[in-house]
């Protein structure tokens, strides 16, 4: 779960060093802190995916996110940006969220329960990590509680065995699906995130096409980080078994213990891909116009000019300023939900299943091949 050693050898000697991706194109590699930083809330660097300079990781990626001609507020820059940020912003109030956590916290019990009185080994990817941020962002969007769909769809958006057609047959269905939804708040709105959007949709600052764009890509980009964030951190504490015994011993840990799972562990490596919309001077480098950028996270959340003994995990340290959210303007706009959500996960998990432990061995753990989202396809357990 480390990151490669090449990260630390950039890290030191060339901080800002060029690369060659697949199609034979230059990109620049930012694997320091403080230049990842600087380039994460420096206002000439574009998230705009459209730039020929973008540095798209596949063919793949490039056909199946660029299909459909409306960017995500992840790929807007300012004005766009702001004017999306704060319609969707409504959704994920602190104030909203930390209201839904008795709710997730019962979710999470009666998962465990199941778990418990199930068959041992078992998954906690399906049984665990896949419900609970579905369902949970199912009650930020504004999904009616007796409508199933949206979890039974969820596993089906991530099977790697399924190729580019299946991804695009699942995108698919998961955009009528969301039509549907939208048709519904249409007639009854609420006190959600479709509801919202479907307002400025009548009031005509956003088209209904923009409606249906934002809402899929909170569902593909949460659901998928969250799920391999709640795996990723259980298979972190498993490996440091004392760590999991202090958030036992001392459950007002498990915020801390967040924090430091999402520096010591990245589930979105290479998702942090920018283009340079001006020329820029940084660590002795001129990155110009139309350069394209990828900030290596799990590099900068290990720099030892930042981080005390930044290799060990250690859930008393206070690792705030990691960079597992990003930092500047296009900050993860769901942080809160996904911190609420593992929180109660990590802390309910590892207080009722004490011996909690991997039913195989660590090297027979299978992981993703996925550029975008890093983390296990199963993760199996016993105790």
């Amino acid at each position: 779960m480390d990151p490669p050693p090449e990260y630390a050898r950039l890290r030191t000697d060339r901080p800002v060093a060029k690369a060659r991706l697949w199609d034979g194109k230059e990109v620049w590699l930012i694997t320091g802190y403080h230049e990842i930083r600087a380039i994460f809330t420096d206002p000439r660097i574009s998230v705009d995916n459209t730039q020929p300079g973008y540095p798209w990781l596949s063919e793949q990626q490039r056909t199946v996110v660029l299909t459909g001609g409306v960017k995500p507020v992840g790929r807007m820059d300012p004005p766009e940006h702001t004017a999306m940020r704060r319609m969707l912003g409504q959704g994920f109030l602190v104030k909203k969220i930390q209201s839904m956590r008795g709710d997730v916290e019962a979710l999470v019990n009666g998962l465990i329960d199941d778990i418990l009185a199930g068959p041992r080994p078992t998954d906690l990817v399906p049984t665990l990590a896949m419900p609970v941020p579905a369902t949970a962002l199912g009650w930020v969007l504004g999904v009616p509680p007796a409508d199933k769909r949206l979890i039974s769809l969820v596993p089906r958006l991530f099977d790697e065995d399924s190729g580019l057609e299946g991804a695009m047959e699942a995108r698919a269905e998961l955009f009528a699906y969301i039509d549907e939804l939208i048709t519904h708040r249409e007639r009854e709105p609420g006190d959600d995130i479709i509801s919202h959007l479907v307002g400025y949709y009548q009031e005509g600052e956003l088209s209904r096409v923009s409606v249906l764009t934002q809402a899929v890509t909170l569902i593909a980009a949460a659901l998928d980080t969250t799920r391999s964030m709640i795996t990723n951190g259980i298979l972190a504490l498993l490996q440091h078994p004392e760590q999991a015994a202090a958030l036992i011993a001392e459950p007002d840990l498990a915020p801390a213990a967040v924090e430091e799972l999402l520096r010591y562990t990245v589930v979105t490596e290479f998702a942090s891909k920018r283009v340079a919309a001006e020329d820029i001077e940084i660590a002795g480098e001129t990155i110009k116009a139309g350069d394209g950028i990828i900030c290596l996270i799990s590099a900068g959340n290990r720099d030892e000019k930042f981080f005390t003994d930044p290799d060990t995990l250690d859930i008393r340290r206070d690792p705030k300023q990691h960079l597992g959210f990003g930092a500047g303007i296009h900050t993860c706009i769901g942080k809160q939900l996904a911190r609420m959500e593992l929180e109660v996960v990590y802390g309910t998990l590892f207080r009722r299943i004490p011996d909690l432990r991997l039913a195989v061995p660590f090297d027979q753990v299978v992981f993703r091949n996925t550029f975008d989202v890093q983390g296990v396809r199963e993760l199996p357990v016993t105790w």
